[in-house]
């Protein structure tokens, strides 16, 4: 399994949201300075972001973007999800109604499942404040 840009950007972009909190929105030229995204790149990205809730956005010459909710209500799993879709190491975990032929005598499906498991033990229990927490251990500052 390998997280494309777009996921690995919109969780960089939601990382910097948290990190960037200081009740006013945050400008996409900012995110993308500090992210090195292009603009229009991470315009689309945050227009996903906007559809499914995850940010809020306000128009105008002091307008932004901001987090919807509380940092510790993000799983990482969740931002991946939204724009990556599926996780699952292999399609008959995902889709497991359609099944598969082999999938009564398939030998490697336990293993696939038990990656499947491992995976979302991790990307469903991290949220994105435990990611704010690991940034301010690495004394990065987002001060803004």
């Amino acid at each position: 399994m390998k997280i494309s840009t777009r996921g690995r950007y919109a969780l960089r972009i939601m990382l910097d949201l948290a990190l960037a909190d200081s009740g006013s929105p945050v400008r996409v030229k900012d995110i993308a300075g500090r992210q090195e995204i292009s603009e229009k790149y991470m315009e689309q990205i945050m227009s996903v972001l906007n559809k499914a809730g995850f940010v809020r956005s306000i128009r105008g010459p002091q307008g932004g973007y901001f987090l919807a909710k509380n940092p510790s209500e993000y799983t990482v799993g969740m931002i991946l999800r939204l724009t990556e879709g599926s996780l699952a190491p292999v399609d008959c975990l995902e889709y497991e109604e359609q099944g598969c032929t082999r999938r009564d005598d398939c030998v490697t499906l336990l293993l696939w499942k038990k990656l499947d498991e491992a995976v979302r033990s991790v990307v469903d229990t991290v949220t994105l404040e435990d990611l704010v927490s690991w940034s301010s251990e690495r004394g990065q500052d987002y001060s803004i």
